[in-house]
């Protein structure tokens, strides 16, 4: 069998892989790209794409259930799950097929469309979809395979009907009850998006708080408006068994030292993700994983095997679009142009986007304490943010980390309005080095959301 010989292969076509297979090819190089499935990866497919696309058609039935309180008065609201879904699956199909037709024309590179293993350190060979093998080599390698929903080790759980964060947005119909195992940014978002729909809602959450990596005053300040949206929210809830009959789910719990049973017409399992790893024939090359066999990189993302880079979620660490795009920049500055960018020195924003959103970047109050640095902090609940008064959108807070002796600002948290895009604004500043005292003494446009930041600082302590 011949086995043709590129300048490049890239296994995975997410927010990373494709990107930097067109920038490669573009530049010259003699690139394979290689997609099991569809282009575009997590986020265009299963990920933020769709997700968002649903969020907003349940802050649509939230908005229209509260006209009255803007003195607009409606009939009857009722949700068409199938309408809901047909929407999110055009802007996906438009995404989608915008990235796969752009890719298709870029010159110098061939798409392939298989499932490929590595049988050699640096030889794949890929079960074709249309059926057959084709193998291919070359000396430089990018892995950007990602990740897929993790299935807890919940007796039983095998054996019953379980949603996870790809099949719950093929729902046809409103669940009448969805029980959510997790407490992170997926187990919220979808578990405010079907209470809005309709659905009663229950999410367990093993730890002692939601959003483990926040500061407790923020995770309980979500806590509270979940549960203020009619969200039951069980802490410190182990699940040790699932049952399913009569067309119900069945979960033993243990809240603190009280073990209940909890019945719901739907189970969502959101407990993180496990790496597209396990099929890869990595045992042909050099390349070593951790303990939950993501791909171990250094800074400049190379593995241990020579000439083989992992990018995206599937080398761990924060699971976001934004971030596996960074990654292909970085491979971009330093594969063509003898860069040597990094990933040590990047910041990590992110938001969950629940409604109010949570905005995050840098350290939270509770990191740079442990970090024993000098800090002060800035609160400010939203409520006393004029713009969030005037369209009664007064729920959440506002919380800024400062060094107490340069004055710069470390991190932020913003549960709020639009808190991704005020979070924004904090992480520009932090880029270029402002002081929080130029935020505080800013002339901003009155009135808008960015103007609260004045007041924020003004509350530093």
């Amino acid at each position: 069998m011949e086995t043709p010989t590129y300048d490049v292969i890239v296994v995975g076509s997410g927010q990373g892989g494709g990107p930097i297979a067109s920038e490669l090819a573009r530049a010259g190089r003699k690139t394979a790209l290689i997609e099991r499935e569809h282009i575009g990866g997590t986020c265009v497919n299963e990920g933020c794409t769709p997700t968002k696309t649903m969020v907003a058609s349940a802050r649509a039935a939230y908005a229209a259930r509260r006209a009255a309180n803007y003195g607009v008065h409606t009939g009857e609201i009722s949700i068409d799950m199938a309408r809901v879904r047909e929407r999110k699956r055009a802007i996906v199909e438009q995404f989608r097929s915008g990235s796969e037709r752009s890719t298709r024309e870029t010159p110098n590179l061939d798409l392939i469309e298989g499932h490929a293993r590595f049988v050699g350190q640096n030889e794949l060979e890929v079960a074709l979809n249309v059926g057959g093998t084709k193998r291919l080599r070359a000396e430089t390698i990018i892995i950007n395979t990602g990740a897929r929903p993790a299935m807890p080790k919940i007796a039983g759980i095998a054996d019953v009907p379980v949603l996870d964060s790809t099949t719950v947005m093929e729902l046809d119909e409103v669940p009448e009850h969805l029980l959510v195992v997790g407490g992170g940014y997926i187990a919220l978002e979808f578990g405010q998006m079907f209470r809005r729909f309709g659905s009663q809602v229950t999410i367990i959450q093993r730890g002692g708080q939601l959003l483990a990596r926040e500061d407790a005053e923020i995770a309980n300040a979500m806590a509270d408006l979940l549960r203020e949206d009619g969200i039951t929210v069980l802490l410190d809830a182990t699940t040790s068994h699932v049952a399913y009959d009569g067309g119900q789910h069945r979960l033993t719990v243990t809240v603190g030292d009280q073990s209940r049973e909890l019945t719901g017409s739907h189970l969502l399992v959101a407990v993180g993700r496990s790496p597209n790893t396990d099929d890869l024939g990595l045992d042909q090359t050099g390349v070593k994983l951790d303990k939950q066999g993501f791909i171990q990189v250094d800074d400049r993302l190379q593995t241990d095997a020579p000439g083989i880079y992992a990018i995206g979620d599937v080398k761990g660490g924060p699971a976001f679009t934004h971030i596996s795009y960074d990654d292909f920049r970085i491979l971009r500055t330093n594969l063509l142009h003898g860069g040597e960018l990094t990933t040590s020195q990047r910041m990590v924003p992110y938001t969950v986007f629940t409604d109010p959103q949570l905005g995050r970047v840098g350290l939270s109050e509770q990191e740079a304490r442990e970090q024993g640095l000098n800090i002060k902090v800035a609160s400010m609940p939203m409520s006393s943010v004029a713009r969030a008064l005037e369209v009664d959108e007064t729920r959440g807070l506002m919380k800024a980390i400062v060094d107490a002796e340069s004055g710069q600002i470390l991190g932020c948290a913003i549960l709020g309005i639009e808190g991704g895009e005020v979070a924004s604004m904090l992480q520009i500043a932090m880029m270029g080095k402002l002081p929080y005292t130029a935020l505080r003494d800013a002339t901003l446009s009155h009135p808008t959301l960015a103007e609260s930041l004045n007041n924020l600082f003004a509350s530093v302590e």
